[in-house]
């Protein structure tokens, strides 16, 4: 008996000890997992690069070029010289890398400075997810000694891993995130006089979690409406009311305002990342394409997660098996378990509003998902909150809920279960899976059977990860390996040429290892307020267009592209090929090898003047696909479905000895283009001149302000012509409305209308 007391005294002291020494612990764990796991990631990137630094996406570079240029004094700009540019959607993270640049990390050497941020970031995750775990029962030993699995879940899934570690704004934004939880968990428990102060503290980590990325604005949101609804302590309608506006209401400003830099600087409202990324920004695609383009990314984000990243897979039947449903089961356990149930509700309402957002991006689906990654880093959060909540004496779920969730649970597994190559749908029928969810239910409601469940569950999914950490850990390293063998080496090449300007199609190492200016034909980078982003989505002409407008000097002098992605770019605009930087082994990069062209655009410039008529007598000109001259002058092609663009190098009608560039806009049957000219000479008769390259048989009506002109009849041929159609002078007034409608049967193909008088 004695002994048995000695015992329980030396164990009430151990734990005693613990309880004072707890925070600091916890803390000193947080770090070494932390720093474990960083190691791990760049010690087999080091391994792969032969020791030096480089960074698993070129995108990481695009944030390193807008660094560079903050630390040069010039933020804002993708390279010094192309003047403002949104082409770095997270407005933060570039003045978070500057210093690194300023203390002399220069070259890829700043993805050190780089990956100490992420580890800090990260470091700042883990401590919040306690703080969390904390705030659940402030009493409890189970959940203060639980909080300790923590940074065992957020760091176990090597896809986020990957992420945090990968010199992306990923981590940073964790970071600030887990300011923001620390002042939201002030702001729930403030006195009604400092309830005003809380609130607008929460309101400066969200116009820094917003400045981070636009998406955190459904996590602003989430933040407001918990922290004000199902509090211990209600508060008034008018405290309500106030505190989400404060709350709320900075982000919202900060969103407004950036759109209306850009709009000053680029005349387009939307980041030039959002513009190419977006397919709601496409003017082709229908609205339920753009529907489908949606449904189909947000399927994607997390199925990808939860059947891919989250575990790998047993055979059965033909069909794979993955354990990956094990995190987000052990994640609506919090939901069920009314301790938990607030913080579930917090996390889960980031989480969908969060995938709900990032699904408008097409690139969800690429860069080993990391646009999707935080909604992961809160799962798995909620997951490690569930599985602890499980274990507790107070941890029984509410039976309800828990059939609910065994209910789609069971459906869940039905999807995971389909056949290969499948779309996933309900496969499982609703009475066999609410009986599921009773005896889901069953289990919950015993302690023991519970815990059984929850300490499998945690087991499976940890082993099942495995080979999973192992794939994302070489892959981390074979693509650092290649960024660098690629991007950063020609790069480098090209720092030794010291090109004027060089045309990229990936905005990042190139441009930021060869330290010289560049023009990025995507969009991201800009360049002197001209729209190229905007043209990237119309096609390649477009963007040729927009090259045409820069000053022949401004000109890129060399191409540094994938010559797959850019179609007859390399074969019309360019003179010889300078070299070559494949990527050997090849698992991220967008082709085999970089390509390096002599720019050649001789041929710029030589479609603008009309070859019908007098070209000093133009008094207006619509140039098709320029998108800045058809802003200019109101101009609409046919949308959806149509409009599509296309340019020509044909001989020059007046000398066929010479070539002729131009580009133009192709009108299907029964559509129709519109534009407005101006600077006329209002009753005095005038000329319109259309310059087409006719390759079917169409009828053209000509309708000035309503009343049609003239019908021009259209047969296939072989080079550009140019129609002149008299315009009365009854039809002219200053400005004139023009609309030339396709009466088919062919497609008809404008690319350029001048009208003089």
């Amino acid at each position: 008996m004695s002994a048995l007391i000695r015992l329980r005294a030396m164990t009430a002291w151990m734990v005693a000890t613990w309880l004072r020494m707890d925070r600091v612990l916890y803390v000193v764990w947080a770090a070494a997992c932390t720093l474990t796991n960083a190691r791990v990631f760049y010690g087999y990137m080091m391994r792969q690069t032969g020791g030096e630094w480089s960074a698993p996406l070129d995108d990481v570079f695009i944030h390193f070029d807008y660094a560079r240029s903050i630390a040069q004094g010039h933020p804002f700009e993708w390279t010094v010289g192309n003047g403002f540019s949104s082409g770095n959607t997270s407005l933060t993270y570039p003045f978070v890398l500057a210093p690194g640049w300023l203390m002399g990390l220069r070259d890829t050497d700043l993805m050190i400075w780089a990956a100490l941020v992420a580890m800090a970031s990260t470091f700042a995750l883990l401590l919040a997810g306690r703080a969390l775990f904390e705030r659940v029962d402030r009493t409890s030993v189970a959940m203060r000694a639980g909080s300790y699995v923590l940074p065992l879940f957020v760091l176990g899934i090597g896809a986020l891993d990957w992420s945090l570690w990968s010199g992306m704004e990923v981590a940073w934004f964790l970071g600030l995130w887990a300011g923001a939880v620390f002042a939201f968990l002030d702001l729930e428990v403030a006195r009604p006089s400092r309830q005003s102060r809380a609130a607008w503290r929460l309101a400066l980590w969200g116009l820094l979690l917003v400045g981070t990325r636009p998406e955190s604005a459904t996590s602003m949101a989430a933040f407001g409406l918990v922290a004000v609804f199902g509090r211990a302590h209600p508060l008034t309608r008018w405290v309500k009311v106030r505190t989400l506006l404060q709350v709320g209401a900075p982000s919202g400003v900060l969103l407004v305002l950036q759109a209306f830099v850009n709009k000053l600087f680029t005349g387009e409202t939307s980041a030039n990342g959002a513009i190419v990324k977006l397919a709601i920004n496409s003017p082709f695609l229908t609205q339920q394409e753009k529907l489908d383009d949606y449904t189909f990314n947000l399927k994607y984000a997390m199925l990808r997660n939860v059947e891919y990243h989250f575990s790998d897979t047993l055979p059965i039947n033909g069909h794979q098996l993955g354990f990956g449903l094990l995190i987000p089961i052990l994640a609506v356990a919090a939901l069920a378990i009314p301790q938990t149930r607030r913080y579930a509700v917090l996390l889960v309402l980031h989480i969908a509003g969060w995938l709900g957002t990032v699904a408008l991006n097409g690139q969800v689906r690429w860069q080993n998902e990391r646009y999707t990654m935080p909604a992961v880093a809160w799962l798995l959060m909620l997951a490690a909150i569930g599985a602890v909540a499980m274990l507790r004496k107070t941890g029984r779920p509410s039976m309800p809920i828990s059939i609910v969730v065994g209910a789609f649970v069971t459906q869940a597994i039905g999807v995971a279960l389909r056949p290969q190559g499948e779309m996933p749908s309900l496969r499982v029928p609703w009475l066999f899976a609410i009986a599921a969810g009773v005896a889901f239910a069953l289990v919950l409601h015993f302690r023991v059977s519970r815990a059984l469940v929850a300490i499998a569950a945690v087991g499976l999914a940890y082993v099942h990860q495995e080979s999973k950490m192992r794939d994302q850990t070489w892959f981390f390293g074979r693509a650092c390996r290649n960024i660098r063998d690629q991007h950063v080496t020609a790069g480098r090449w090209l720092a030794t040429q010291k090109p004027h300007r060089i045309l990229v199609g990936d905005a990042g190492a190139l441009i930021f290892a060869s330290d010289r200016p560049g023009l990025d034909i995507i969009g991201l980078g800009g360049y002197g307020g001209l729209p190229f982003a905007r043209a990237g989505l119309h096609g390649l002409p477009a963007t040729i267009e927009l090259i045409e407008r820069m000053p022949p000097k401004e000109r890129p002098d060399v191409f540094a592209i994938y010559p797959t992605w850019w179609g007859t770019l390399p074969t019309w605009f360019a003179k010889d090929v300078l070299a070559r930087f494949p990527a050997e082994g090849n698992v991220i990069c967008g082709g085999y090898e970089d390509v390096i062209y002599q720019a050649d655009w001789h041929v710029l410039g030589t479609g603008e003047a009309p070859r019908a008529v007098d070209p000093t007598r133009v008094r207006d000109v619509v140039d098709v696909t320029d998108l800045v001259s058809e802003k200019e002058h109101e101009y609409t092609f046919p949308q959806p479905a149509g409009g599509w663009t296309e340019m020509k190098i044909l001989p020059d009608p007046k000398d066929e000895a010479l070539d002729m560039f131009d580009g133009g806009r192709r009108i299907s049957f029964g559509r129709q283009e519109t534009m407005t000219l101006g600077r006329l000479v209002p009753h005095l008769p005038a000329r319109l001149v259309i310059r087409s390259v006719p390759d079917a048989t169409a009828k053209v009506h000509v309708i000035i302000d309503g009343t049609p002109i003239e019908t021009l009849d259209y047969v296939p041929g072989k080079g550009f012509e140019e129609r002149v159609v008299e315009v009365p002078g009854a039809s002219v007034q200053p400005t004139i409305h023009l609309v030339l409608h396709n009466d088919g049967p062919g497609d008809f193909t404008d690319y350029h209308v001048w009208i003089t008088q």
